[in-house]
């Protein structure tokens, strides 16, 4: 872990970061002119904005244009050879540790614990008599609430990627923190569970009206990003791969603790005036941080300043500075039920095969591009071309591979290209209403055994809970009746269309252990025309995407880069089967 040092000048706080993301580089900081820092209340701030700039969101800015989403059944990344492909190819290993968020969280946990530390219970004298002194007091009290959810969140990415990792909760040196060994994962999540326990109710509960002379910041967690991450924490810990050496009513009580913890956040979002948005499309629409209706459904989220990156690499191929990116798969579009609620392989749906996409649950149209669509406005033809030899298919350089193209977060009227390019603001959405409510589900239905069962404290069953989602959706309610493995493949697929390139399915199934059932056979859809008639052909590994394996149950976590286990000393161990 190399040193770092924090640098104030006389008008400014400089930041000096890493460029280095495999390396655990947790900072050794130097605070020259310290006291200078500790009179103003901007350069106090610069600390904790610093801290929320390491918040994660995934544009493809890791790996070349690819996101994690086509590490997946996802998502197929149209530039085969991507670096992503490590995830599947055989490449990965402790030498190519894909650890980005490693180098990022110990950064910011870093600075997480020198603001603790140093940076607390100060008064600023200089600033007593300036009119909104109360008010940026007020603000500034609220910081180490703050950076303490954030220290908890930061080790939640850790936890959910290695395991357990080193528990540091002071501002140590290079030496100190390089000694540390690893925490173990049940205490990584009690850490994080007592955090927010300790924190929930001296956060601000809601900055609209927080101060009287300071604009209210929506992009700071309050009191229900608190009791989010405590929720979500609390299913990981449930779940098969962190559960998996316990004994069965041990896990029954993590899964009762879930669903207890869920239910605690549904019912503080209630009381709040959160509830789902009632159209699924505006959460992932340009103005989602200010639109009336998602931003009672997104609990925290993380801003991205205006670019168009995202709609370069993600665009179709066959429109000016369109890359193809990253392709959503036929697993992913056969998912979608029809508008009947039957899957499309129940011989007694509505499905066509010849017009696959009618009668389908309505969030697929919010996610994905099909071919004949006009796909995003400003494209220069009248609809998508994704047959064999159409302008914006397979037989196009970096065309799509699955036969689609990605929608959900773009804006289609973006315009990317030429003299008159625009930018967007992006906000990927951490926490939200609907995501709390499909946690729920299946904290609840893995207590409980049953999809129905409501014991004693508890107002919703899961299927209650998943028919909130789906409600919303246009789509019938579940079945009543369904097993409990029924309920569980039902539930499975829900949250696939649901959570759909929002940052969860590489997190999902490998909490779940399920990665050979989903991650190896990867579908497509094949396009070929005659004449004025297309034929549509699923496929399912075909030879022109890359081929997918699953090296074994210790890919479930990642390893750890091997640079950092080296310096430890024998301090740090690799993580079993790397």
């Amino acid at each position: 872990m190399k040193l770092k040092y924090l640098i104030s000048g006389a008008a400014l706080l400089s930041l000096c970061l890493s460029a280095c993301s495999d390396q655990m580089d947790y900072k050794e900081f130097k605070i020259d002119g310290e006291d200078i820092i500790k009179r103003d209340f901007d350069k106090v701030g610069k600390i904790t904005t610093h801290i929320y700039k390491a918040l994660d969101y995934d544009h493809g800015q890791m790996y070349g244009g690819a996101s994690l989403c086509s590490a997946t059944d996802e998502a197929v990344y149209s530039h085969q050879g991507n670096a992503i492909e490590s995830y599947y190819n055989g490449a990965w290993s402790p030498t190519n540790a894909n650890s980005s968020i490693w180098g990022t969280c110990w950064d910011a946990i870093a600075y997480c614990n020198l603001y603790l530390d140093r940076f607390t219970d100060l008064t600023f004298p200089d600033h007593e008599l300036e009119k909104d002194y109360q008010d940026q007091m007020i603000k500034y009290r609220n910081y180490q609430w703050e950076v303490r959810f954030m220290r908890a969140y930061y080790y939640f990415l850790l936890l959910r990627q290695y395991g357990g990792v080193p528990l540091i909760t002071s501002n140590l040196n290079a030496d100190e923190a390089n000694a540390q060994p690893r925490a173990t994962a049940d205490e990584i999540f009690e850490f994080i569970d007592s955090e927010c326990y300790a924190i929930r109710d001296s956060i601000i509960a809601n900055y609209s009206g927080a101060y009287n002379s300071i604009e209210n910041e929506s992009g700071r967690v309050n009191k229900l990003g608190v009791i989010a991450l405590r929720a979500r924490a609390a299913l990981y810990h449930a779940s098969p791969l962190f559960s998996k050496d316990k004994t069965d009513g041990e896990k029954k009580e993590l899964w009762h603790q879930a669903a207890l913890r869920n239910k605690e956040c549904l019912d503080s979002l209630s009381k709040f005036g959160y509830g789902l948005a009632n159209n699924y499309s505006v959460l992932f629409g340009t103005d989602n941080w200010q639109n009336t209706q998602s931003v009672k459904e997104i609990i925290f989220a993380r801003r991205v300043a205006a670019d168009r990156n995202l709609e370069n690499r993600n665009f179709p191929i066959g429109m000016p500075g369109g890359n193809g990116g990253n392709c959503p798969t036929e697993n992913l579009v056969s998912a979608y039920e029809t508008t009947d609620g039957l899957s499309i392989d129940d011989p007694n749906s509505i499905y066509d095969p010849q017009n696959p996409y009618a009668n389908r649950d309505a969030r697929l149209a919010a996610t994905v591009a099909v071919n004949g669509e006009k796909w995003p406005t400003t494209l220069n033809i009248d609809a998508l071309e994704t047959w064999v030899g159409g302008a914006n298919s397979r037989s196009v350089t970096y065309g799509t591979p699955t036969g689609y193209y990605l929608k959900k977060y773009l804006n289609g009227e973006q315009k990317i290209s030429g003299n008159s390019t625009t930018t967007t603001n992006h906000t990927w959405i951490l926490f939200r209403v609907g995501q709390v409510y499909l946690d729920y589900a299946e904290a609840l239905l893995n207590y409980t055994g049953s999809g129905y069962d409501m014991p004693e404290g508890f107002t919703r069953s899961a299927a209650d809970a998943v028919n909130m989602i789906r409600k919303r959706a246009g789509q019938p309610e579940l079945p009543v009746g369904l097993d409990f493995d029924a309920f569980t493949k039902r539930y499975e697929n829900e949250r696939f269309v649901e959570l759909a390139f929002e940052g969860h399915r590489i997190f999902d199934v490998r909490r779940w252990m399920k990665a050979p059932q989903y991650f190896v056979n990867i579908k497509v859809m094949e396009i070929t025309k005659n004449g004025d008639n297309l034929l549509f052909t699923p496929k399912e590994n075909p030879a022109y995407i890359t081929k997918r394996t699953w090296g074994g149950d210790h890919q479930y976590l990642w390893p750890l880069p091997q640079a950092d286990v080296l310096k430890s000393g024998g301090a740090l161990n690799q993580n079993p089967g790397w």
